[in-house]
């Protein structure tokens, strides 16, 4: 892959929340990659931000990233809530305790090392990169 910028598409997926779960990665650069994998109890929410954090590792000799997303959660965390969590140590507007507060310490961390467009896309709607990601994730469902 080059120095150019990087399409990430990256989904989530469980089956029962929480319940049996799978992330799923599609990379599109100067080649395509595949990623996918689970966790047998676990939320939606939490195979969102581990796609992420995924791609990011599995990137890390990369700088410039489009990361898409289906996930409102992971776009608003990252883009803005992160900062007030940090700032409050850990802690929501209402004091209570971040959820998924270790993967979003992950993410914070690995996302310092990257140049990132945080690109959110409507899902099941049809993008043929975030469909590749829902498949990947899908086929990632510990126990399916």
């Amino acid at each position: 892959m080059t120095s150019s910028k990087i399409e990430v598409f990256t989904d989530g997926a469980c089956k029962g929340n929480p319940g049996p779960g799978g992330w799923g990665v599609f990379i599109r650069g100067d080649k395509e990659a595949e990623f996918f994998g689970g966790e047998s109890n676990t939320t939606n929410n939490r195979m969102e931000l581990t796609a992420i954090i995924k791609a990011l590792t599995i990137l890390k000799d990369q700088d410039d990233l489009i990361i898409y997303t289906d996930s409102k959660y992971a776009i608003d965390g990252i883009s803005s809530w992160i900062v007030k969590w940090k700032k409050n140590g850990w802690k929501t507007a209402s004091k209570s305790s971040v959820k998924n507060a270790d993967l979003w310490l992950e993410l914070d961390e690995l996302a310092g090392d990257f140049d990132i467009e945080w690109v959110w896309v409507k899902g099941h709607s049809g993008d043929p990169g975030n469909e590749r990601a829902d498949a990947l994730a899908n086929r990632g469902v510990v126990g399916d």
